[in-house]
């Protein structure tokens, strides 16, 4: 079943208990000390197996340590629980302490993979490539989460925007909800004569990066700023998904850019052909069309090819969180663990992690993601 990810308030605020960004990695430090050391120590699963695990599973039991990137945090405590469910005897420790320290802890040998909003730098690929004795690290594009355009306008209960009206919007060109420009995106509908309230993170995060590339790459160069910090010249900051979320909710006339599953309201994006829904089915057609910067099971994704795809029915405004893992190099207890905990991960795309406000891979790209884990050495 298809799911619209117009969230109600209520599925807002049971998210907002999270201690993290469904899909804002920003790079939140945390005291390295304990995390490294636990890593340390518990990183050596036990040689045992459970005879009573799933079917297709190889049974290894033990703590598998992994870190990195807050983004995910909410997902991998789902897989988390459903591994522990399929192999008795085995659990994940995830440990949420951002990107960089998860890529850093993953070359030290302190995690036995890495999640990550971004892919490995230059100098990191050699590294990567040397902690997993001589073999190459490999990116698994494999926590999807949706970046929503959420509005606050009474009486407007569908909104299209085009990429040029969210451009020239988060600018401060357009300051009107019945501006010319945005009437037009919008045939026949009664926009109101109402000041528009631009809201963005004030703190630093993987899905300002995300939003700010895709508005420079869809829009062909207009909008020019970059990074985790979005340009405070126009609007009101405020803190974490959670906040800005409150924060349109609370103000009349408000947009901001949030993930899906902290928006109430959600305007229809015109990439180029048409309006464009935020559901399980358009993203799941933009993932379908996924293109890549490398080679075989090594999926760095092609963010600038998809932020600019504008087929019908897609939606590609999405951040892609990697599983940054060794495809051989493990001790064989320690591959077992990784298959093991990743297949289960693929096996748990369905309703309830949707409701986590991730996107559930399906189609070409599952059967990508479910060839690379088999081929793990």
């Amino acid at each position: 079943m298809i799911r619209n990810f117009k969230r109600t308030a209520a599925v807002a605020s049971v998210l907002a208990l999270s201690s993290v960004s469904l899909v804002a990695c920003g790079e939140e430090e945390q005291p390295e000390d304990n995390a490294n050391n636990e890593a340390a120590e518990t990183a050596e699963p036990a040689e045992e197996t459970n005879e009573d695990a799933a079917e297709g599973l190889s049974g290894q039991t033990g703590q598998l340590v992994a870190e990195g990137a807050t983004s995910q945090q909410n997902a991998m405590d789902y897989f988390g629980s459903r591994y522990s469910e399929e192999v008795p005897g085995a659990n994940l420790a995830y440990n949420a302490t951002g990107s960089g320290n998860g890529i850093k802890n993953f070359i030290a040998d302190q995690a036995v993979f890495a999640g990550s909003d971004s892919a490995l730098k230059e100098d990191e690929v050699e590294q990567a490539a040397e902690r997993c004795g001589g073999n190459e690290a490999w990116h698994l594009p494999l926590v999807i989460g949706p970046v929503a355009i959420a509005y606050n306008l009474e009486g407007v209960d569908e909104l299209n925007l085009t990429v040029d009206n969210i451009v020239e919007i988060f600018q401060g060109v357009i300051t009107k909800w019945n501006d010319p420009k945005i009437a037009e995106a919008n045939p026949g509908a009664e926009l109101p004569d109402e000041d528009i309230s631009v809201i963005y993170r004030s703190d630093e995060s993987g899905t300002t990066d995300n939003f700010q590339r895709f508005l420079a790459a869809a829009s062909d160069g207009k909008w020019e700023g970059s990074g985790k910090a979005f340009p405070a010249a126009v609007g009101a900051g405020a803190n974490g998904s959670t906040g800005v979320a409150d924060q349109v909710n609370s103000t009349p006339g408000a947009i901001t850019y949030v993930e899906a599953g902290f928006a109430e309201n959600i305007a229809n994006i015109d990439f180029g052909n048409g309006p464009v829904e935020l559901n399980e089915e358009t993203v799941g057609n933009a993932l379908d069309n996924l293109t890549f910067e490398t080679e075989g099971h090594n999926m760095v994704v092609d963010s600038e090819a998809l932020f600019t795809s504008n087929e019908a029915d897609n939606y590609p405004l999405v951040l892609t969180t990697y599983e940054i893992v060794c495809s051989a190099g493990y001790d064989e207890a320690t591959s077992n663990m990784v298959k093991d905990f990743l297949t289960v991960a693929l096996d748990s795309q369905d309703d309830e992690l949707a409701a986590e406000g991730f996107i559930p891979v399906q189609g070409a790209h599952l059967e990508r993601l479910r060839d690379a884990v088999e081929a793990i050495g």
